[in-house]
């Protein structure tokens, strides 16, 4: 059947940054956020693998279980060593740390020591690149980006003996040139902060991840995305996150694969849902009523789909 085709080649991914970092509660999940998650994915049906094991699994287009999950956290917070790592250990679960290198160098209080990275490193955690800087790689800021990922790669080396094939967009941001920019140094994959399902049909340098924290790490809502199914398309415009038309024009083709086509449905922060006009048998395209805000910005579409589970595109865009 199709949706198994679908189902066995595709994994949720989820990002968490702090775990129980009350001051930060738009990028940290509460303890008890946090528990009743590692509970659920223990109680279900679930399959939770080492991110590069989904990967290379996708690549050589090998089938996954049905509801794989893979974990991963940004920016080596002391909350990670601290509270998520004892509790991802204790499940047996094993997660991707994408690490900010200059962080670490200056000391910053809130940030593991190398270490502490190296603990992790040793207890078989997956350290990932993202950046020396942390900074907006797309932005004309002063700061090259090649030499900053690279630099990065560079610390790893002398501190934990290689370099990282996993890489991770500091918040997620990215434009053509440093989607580009990160297939050309040879990484396996990139990550963005886009929510949606990964697939052997996706771009593996624009990968999605759900994001979750205080605002949106409900287990209601933790339910829902582990159990999604993605919404495979090709031909997606704009091919750059980056907005230069305001509002863009969005539109993607569907997989053919694809049943009740019909009941997508779209949503773009701060406007809700979305006009959506079918042109032929499987071309969605999006009109917005109206711009885009400034700064980060999401439009997401679902579909239903089968055993009362949904399917889930994610885009992220940015209005300068």
């Amino acid at each position: 059947m199709p949706s198994l085709a679908l189902a066995e080649n595709s994994a949720v991914i989820l990002q968490y940054h702090r775990f129980g970092v009350s001051e930060f509660p738009t990028t940290s999940v509460t303890i008890k956020q946090f528990e009743s998650h590692i509970r659920h994915l223990q109680d279900g049906n679930y399959t939770i693998l080492p991110v590069p094991h989904i990967i290379a699994a996708l690549r050589a287009n090998q089938p996954l279980p049905d509801r794989t999950i893979g974990i991963t956290i940004d920016d080596a917070g002391r909350s990670v060593i601290k509270e998520a790592w004892p509790r991802l250990e204790k499940a047996g679960f094993p997660f991707t740390l994408f690490v900010s290198t200059d962080s670490i160098d200056q000391n910053n209080a809130r940030t593991m020591s190398w270490d502490e990275v190296r603990t992790l490193m040793n207890s078989g955690v997956t350290i990932g690149n993202h950046s020396s800087s942390h900074e907006q790689l797309w932005v004309a800021n002063g700061i090259d980006p090649k030499q900053d990922i690279l630099n990065a790669q560079e610390r790893f080396k002398s501190e934990l003996g290689f370099m990282p094939v996993l890489f991770a967009y500091p918040y997620g941001e990215y434009n053509s040139e440093i989607r580009l920019l990160t297939e050309q140094l040879g990484f396996e994959a990139a990550f963005g902060q886009n929510s949606g399902v990964i697939n052997n049909n996706s771009d593996y340098y624009t990968l999605s991840r759900f994001s979750l924290n205080e605002a949106y790490g409900d287990i209601k809502r933790f339910q829902l995305i582990v159990d999604t199914l993605p919404i495979s398309v090709t031909d997606l415009t704009p091919s750059d996150p980056i907005v230069k038309i305001n509002p863009p024009h969005i539109g993607f083709t569907l997989n053919k694969n694809l049943e009740n086509i019909d009941n997508i449905a779209c949503y773009a922060s701060n406007q809700g849902a979305v006009k959506v006009e079918l042109l032929g048998t499987n071309r969605v395209e999006l009109r917005l009523s109206k711009s885009l805000v400034q700064g980060r910005t999401r439009v997401n579409c679902t579909l239903p789909g089968p055993d009362n589970r949904w399917r889930w595109l994610g885009m992220q865009f940015i209005v300068p």
